[in-house]
């Protein structure tokens, strides 16, 4: 006994095994994670808040652009508590001619994904850049998308949004730009066609435990004379929460706002406001783990009052 106890005669201390099950915690909303005790790695998503859509007025606005999206496994960790931003979504503008806000950035320790770029109004706003860019707006001028992935990070966290349609280049038309999505660019407000630019796809995580598709890219608006019912009908949102924009084609309906806790870029605006862009979100996850306690195998002294007190010590 006495090679167990360190030279002290009374019951064995035996090392014991203590096994963690895997941890998958998700966080919609700002909050604080509280680690397990042998956590010393842990996998992590980290989306932004999606841009909102740009309202064009006399264009269609451009998209918002999706939020910053940021993965990655065997991160090393120190508790017993880290704290967790996640990003709101922009309010879309209500103003005729007014650019969509950008998102708020997500941060979890040191890895910070930025929020989404707000889509393009008319005359010399482009769209914002972000974790991606916003969208162009549409009209006479028609302007640029914004850049993605900005401030870079490696990998990429997110793409360019689309540019809006000159409206003096395609039959009067006017087309906003897609945001940008985590996985493709924000889609150009095409000539070819009659709809405006498609928002860029998000990208998909499992690290939830379910296939999950975020940061997605919004929806330009339409605007003018050249579809089928004499207007241009909308973008679609990119899929990973992106809103559609604002359809033109009676009945008019206004863009939509991004998904919440996905980081979705919100649909451009016309004559409705521009949608909102979607909230972002954060998932941490800690693996599974067994470790040894008592290693040492030697009693202290609290240990050994407790043990005599409860009539338990033996020699």
């Amino acid at each position: 006994m006495a090679s167990l106890n360190g030279g002290i005669i009374g019951v064995d201390n035996i090392p014991e095994e203590v096994t963690t099950s895997e941890t998958i915690t998700t966080f919609n909303s700002s909050g604080t994670l509280t680690l397990q005790p042998s956590t010393t790695t842990v996998d992590y998503l980290v989306v932004a808040g999606g841009g909102g859509g740009g309202r064009g007025g006399n264009g269609g606005g451009g998209a918002g652009g999706g939020g910053g999206f940021r993965t990655g496994s065997s991160f090393p960790v120190s508790g017993p508590t880290i704290p967790v931003t996640v990003g709101a979504g922009s309010a879309g503008p209500t103003g005729f001619n007014e650019s969509g806000a950008d998102g708020s950035d997500s941060v979890f320790s040191s890895i910070t994904s930025d929020g989404g770029g707000g889509g393009g109004a008319y005359y010399g706003q482009p769209g914002r850049t972000g974790g991606s860019g916003g969208g162009g707006v549409g009209g006479f001028g028609g302007d640029a998308g914004g850049a993605g992935n900005t401030p870079p990070t490696s990998p990429s966290q997110g793409n360019n949004g689309g540019a809006g349609v000159n409206a003096s280049t395609f039959s009067g038309t006017g087309r906003g730009g897609g945001g940008g999505g985590a996985s493709a660019a924000g889609v150009d407000g095409p000539v070819p066609t009659t709809n405006s630019g498609n928002g860029g796809a998000g990208s998909p995580s499992t690290i939830s435990g379910s296939d999950v598709t975020y940061a997605g890219g919004g929806g330009g608006a339409g605007i003018g004379a050249g579809g089928p019912s004499g207007f241009t009908p909308n973008g679609t949102g990119g899929p990973g929460g992106g809103g559609n924009g604002e359809n033109r084609n009676a009945p008019i309906t206004p863009g939509v706002d991004g998904t919440a806790n996905t980081g979705g870029g919100g649909g451009g605006g016309n004559v409705q406001p521009g949608a909102a862009g979607g909230s972002g979100v954060v998932i941490i996850k800690e693996p599974a783990s067994t470790v040894l306690t008592n290693t040492s195998g030697v009693w202290n002294l609290d240990a050994v009052y407790d043990a005599v007190k409860g009539d338990n010590w033996t020699n």
